[in-house]
């Protein structure tokens, strides 16, 4: 590759970063019935919703089927090209066929056209030419302008691509909100990888219970609160009065204030020590707004209680627990 000349390099990606934000910009004001319509149509269709693009729309469409698929839209990309050979077969008469493309004359997506419309599939066309062959034959056109690409030479699909992206991402959240689509379904559908873990894992899957749980009683002396804070490996200890109620919380730090405080520490109780009302969290939350409330309140442990008593705790969750099952 030949040296390349001398440029601004900051001052040319923000020009292009500016150009793709401008363009999607005035994509709003081009959100209009036809976009309804298209929703509709999704909505109201007893079969697949079916995408097709070639090159760099081809590869949109991709990435917008994936989107759909994972938000509750079951959605399929067709190859145009292996369309034209075999690959119609995937298509029956109760689809919807999403097509993508910014001059609306694209050779290969136009010719399964003919196919489409014999089977009397609805055609939505995404395209950047309203006039073209490709909106023509459509039966609901979201129109999606561009007053030039961000390539200086007008050719390589920047801006154009950026916005059939943006349509594609509306679409799919759109649909969602329709369908009345949850974070239990979302979770439902991305059960691997650090998404899947935010999503599905609980604060009951991390908590310890039982003997686990750091415990002492409002009248125990401070010498064996120590003991108890030590063993547990937590930096706390949570203190319960004669019902088994969680009163407080004795922590490291609550240590070092009271030594500072009181010559006599060992001496005292941990009622006298303790931090009142404790912070806590219900079982069933989600593990990540565990995580959320100890940054939120600079702490490093939570009480678990479950759905009928607050005030009885059945264990407690550690940060080191919430890190290690990789939910950050």
């Amino acid at each position: 590759m030949k040296s390349s000349k001398k440029i601004d390099v900051l001052k040319e990606a923000k020009k292009v970063l500016k150009i793709e934000a401008d363009t999607v910009s005035r994509l709003i004001n081009h959100v209009d019935g036809q976009f309804l319509l298209a929703v509709d149509a999704i909505l109201a269709t007893k079969g697949k919703v079916v995408i097709t693009g070639i090159g760099k729309s081809g590869l949109v469409g991709q990435k917008i089927a994936s989107t759909m698929t994972s938000t509750g839209t079951p959605t399929y990309y067709l190859h145009p090209s292996e369309g034209a050979h075999g690959d119609l077969g995937i298509l029956d008469k109760d689809d919807i066929l999403i097509a993508l493309s910014n001059s609306g004359e694209s050779e290969e997506v136009l010719k399964i056209i003919p196919f489409v419309k014999r089977l009397g599939i609805k055609l939505i066309a995404i395209v950047g030419n309203k006039t073209s062959t490709l909106a023509q034959g459509a039966d609901v056109i979201i129109h999606v302008p561009i007053e030039k690409e961000a390539c200086p030479f007008g050719l390589a699909p920047t801006a154009s691509t950026t916005a059939e992206l943006a349509i594609g991402d509306a679409l799919a959240v759109v649909l969602l909100l329709k369908m009345g689509f949850t974070k239990d379904d979302f979770a439902m559908f991305h059960p691997g990888g650090a998404l899947g873990k935010k999503l599905l894992t609980k604060v009951e899957n991390l908590m310890h219970t039982g003997d686990e749980i750091p415990s002492v009683y409002t009248n125990t002396k401070m010498k064996d609160v120590l003991v108890e804070i030590t063993s547990k490996r937590m930096g706390l200890t949570g203190v319960y009065d004669s019902k088994d109620r969680l009163a407080g919380i004795v922590t490291d730090g609550d240590l070092r204030r009271a030594l500072a405080k009181y010559p006599d520490l060992l001496e005292k109780t941990a009622s006298e020590i303790m931090t009142q009302s404790p912070k806590r969290i219900e079982k069933n939350a989600l593990a990540v707004k565990a995580l959320n409330i100890m940054e939120t309140y600079s702490i490093t442990s939570l009480f678990v209680t479950s759905n009928g008593d607050k005030d009885k705790p059945i264990g407690i969750i550690h940060l080191h627990d919430i890190l290690k099952a990789g939910i950050v």
